[in-house]
């Protein structure tokens, strides 16, 4: 009877992000992560429980949401990004914690390893620095008059500082200057293309981070306003109007991390579990974007992309 009650209790899941509560990619992570726990066998309201914890885009909203979610001592925790997997650590070195959307979790010092994380957390990463310099490549690519590339990256993190980097080791062979841009406050991120969209042959890189996703009506609204070829890491850039882009999809690591959830919540270990890199990756143009800036795509770029007419 004991162990019947055991596996019929309620196991409660704290999900914590710093989008924003009504930003339709955040709602649509979820709704993958919920549909594939069902498909495992956990119903919200029967034996399951989930709170949600928004950041809005701000990193002190994403501390003090890490602090009280731990404070309720959840069965296990979703993690969307440093902003929210620092302070977690910080905050509880027991919860078992699943992470999404975290670029290098090793050089972060989030886990020991890939294959053996050894702590409380593991998960999946966002993407692997080889494709930093293709952001580059496909620039060069789409525009081949450019001369100078605004970096948008998360200047505090290790992955935006890693990122850039990648970017770097490649410019000079390419012919290119780089500008990097913090994107953490708006303000900020208006001042600088305002002042970089002066000069000519100028185009602009997207790096993946948690603000630039918060951010991005406004990047893609000043790309757009200063005809400025773009390459973004992520689809949802494209499909908002951006240029291009190329990395993984940001919906399909959610459903497999509620495999890692479901396994932990089954007695599983987050140390045992490895993390995860992405096994596909996504070329996505949007062609009236490029007849709007009056770029030529080139025909070996649109026969292996997915064109957004």
């Amino acid at each position: 009877m004991a162990h019947a009650q055991q596996g019929d209790r309620v196991r409660h899941i704290g999900a914590i992000t710093s989008l924003s509560s009504n930003d339709p990619e955040g709602q649509a992570r979820y709704a993958a992560f919920l549909q594939e726990l069902q498909v495992l066998g956990w119903s919200v309201g029967r034996n399951v429980q989930i709170e949600y914890f928004w950041g809005e885009g701000n990193r002190d909203r994403s501390r003090k949401n890490a602090t009280e979610l731990v404070a309720m001592a959840p069965d296990i925790i979703l993690a969307t990004g440093s902003p929210t997997l620092e302070p977690l650590l910080q905050a509880t070195h027991t919860v078992p914690i699943v992470f999404v959307q975290i670029a290098d979790p090793v050089g972060a010092g989030y886990v020991n390893s890939l294959a053996h994380p050894g702590g409380n957390a593991t998960g999946f990463t966002a993407f692997e620095y080889s494709i930093a310099p293709k952001w580059l490549e496909l620039l060069k690519d789409i525009a081949p008059n450019v001369k100078r590339v605004a970096v948008l990256r998360d200047g505090t993190s290790a992955a935006g500082i890693g990122q850039y980097a990648a970017i770097q080791a490649v410019a000079q062979s390419l012919g290119v200057e780089l500008r990097p841009i913090g994107v953490s406050d708006a303000a900020e991120i208006k001042h600088m293309i305002d002042a970089f969209a002066r000069e000519p042959n100028g185009g602009m890189i997207v790096a993946e981070s948690g603000p630039s996703i918060v951010h991005r009506e406004l990047i893609l609204a000043l790309a757009a306003r200063y005809r400025l070829p773009a390459v973004y890491p992520f689809r949802l850039y494209v499909t908002g109007g951006g240029l291009i882009s190329y990395g993984q999809s940001t919906i399909e690591p959610y459903r497999l991390a509620a495999s890692y959830v479901d396994r932990i919540l089954k007695g599983e270990k987050p140390a045992d579990l490895p993390v995860q890199a992405p096994i596909k990756i996504d070329l996505v143009i949007n062609r009236k974007t490029a007849r709007d800036l009056g770029v030529t795509i080139p025909d070996k770029l649109l026969a292996t992309a997915d064109v957004i007419e």
